[in-house]
């Protein structure tokens, strides 16, 4: 392997890893051409930088009956936002929670069951005082949904 090809490792490795999260050390050696304690070296490396944070299924929520999913959009008090976001991200099908610029505060996005599964946690959430404005919006069509991408290689 040449040392510009050796400089782009990790970034072939992470790409690897994308196209199959649960190969081995010895497939990835050798789709890098590289040996398995350099492949091993370089993923501890990239998981102890948190580049790497886990290696998880691709759980498919449709398929599990959770085919309901909300975008859901709020405005809340500024000393109340990390009160706010930490609830979020406790409610266990509140996928995403980001806190954003623009006309809204939070943006969360939950997968529910049905409308009224999501109905009654919607509604158990705008209880807080602290939210002054909310905007729900129900996905009609998940076009794309938790994409990963590969990482460019300098050539």
């Amino acid at each position: 392997m040449d040392v510009m090809t050796y400089e782009n490792l990790d970034a072939k490795l992470i790409n690897a890893l994308l196209g199959d999260g649960r190969a081995s050390l010895r497939s990835l050696a050798e789709e890098l051409d590289v040996s398995v304690t350099t492949v091993s070296n370089h993923l501890r490396d990239l998981e102890d930088q948190g580049v790497i944070e886990g290696y998880t299924p691709r759980v498919n929520y449709d398929a599990l009956g959770y085919d309901v999913t909300a975008v859901i959009q709020l405005k809340v008090e500024g000393s109340a936002l990390p009160e706010i976001t930490d609830r979020l991200r406790a409610e266990k099908q509140m996928i995403s929670v980001y806190e954003v610029t623009g006309d809204y505060d939070i943006i969360a996005i939950g997968k529910f069951r049905d409308t009224d599964g999501m109905n009654s946690q919607i509604k158990k959430l705008l209880t807080d005082a602290d939210i002054r404005e909310s905007n729900t919006s129900v996905v009609l069509n998940s076009v794309s949904e938790n994409e990963q991408f590969e990482l460019d290689i300098e050539r």
